[in-house]
């Protein structure tokens, strides 16, 4: 289909039925539609964090925040060889943000913004669309905290696109069509805010993942 005719609204009621929009490139004006056989997910409030990774936060300094540098972070997803975020899809997102959609998660060093999530909230399900590292160790970071603000603000599925290997060493799964499709039901049914909890400062991140271990 063309880019053109799909607005924000038309883009929710996609993702309500599973399927998302990408583009080949970012300078292809087309967008595909695409609903995996098989669907990755990560646990709300459970992702695996490593001992080394445990090591890591606890002196690397730094810290997450929420909504701060949302077009920013979609940038920084889509400066890589190849992207499927096209002016398109980048101004959805935008206008999604607006209309408290989407969201994005930010990891900080000091002034600087290494790394970072963002994706979009229907119902108590939160899509995942993609998340960039500028340091070591960064996109990392910010699948932890967001896990642990998706279980503070009520979310009961954490949808990926598809499963990859870094996703799988965090506790993704992969699970079939017709299973991702009944929990999407569920989760639709039920209602999240992305915005019921302020995110925990990295001491607190790190005595949740103690207790949760």
């Amino acid at each position: 289909m063309s880019g053109g005719g799909l607005t924000a609204e038309g883009m929710l009621a996609a993702y309500a039925q599973g399927v998302f929009p990408m583009a080949q490139s970012a300078s292809d004006p087309q967008l595909s539609w695409f609903e995996p056989r098989v669907r990755g997910i990560l646990p709300v409030g459970g992702v695996h964090v490593s001992r080394s990774m445990r090591r890591f936060l606890r002196h690397c300094g730094w810290q997450a925040t929420l909504d701060r540098d949302f077009a920013a972070t979609v940038e920084h997803c889509a400066e890589r060889d190849e992207t499927w975020i096209n002016a398109t899809l980048f101004g959805l997102y935008l206008d999604l943000f607006r209309r408290g959609h989407a969201h994005s998660l930010e990891i900080r060093d000091g002034g600087d913004l290494v790394g970072g999530v963002f994706g979009l909230s229907l119902g108590s399900a939160f899509f995942a669309e993609s998340m960039f590292s500028r340091r070591e160790n960064a996109s990392k970071a910010a699948l932890i905290w967001m896990s642990s603000h998706l279980a503070r603000c009520g979310f009961t599925l954490w949808d990926t696109q598809y499963p990859s290997p870094h996703l799988a060493s965090m506790g993704g799964q992969a699970i079939p069509q017709l299973e991702y499709r009944r929990r999407l039901s569920a989760a639709l049914r039920q209602r999240a805010d992305f915005s019921a909890s302020p995110l925990p400062d990295r001491q607190a991140l790190l005595q949740e993942i103690t207790q949760t271990s």
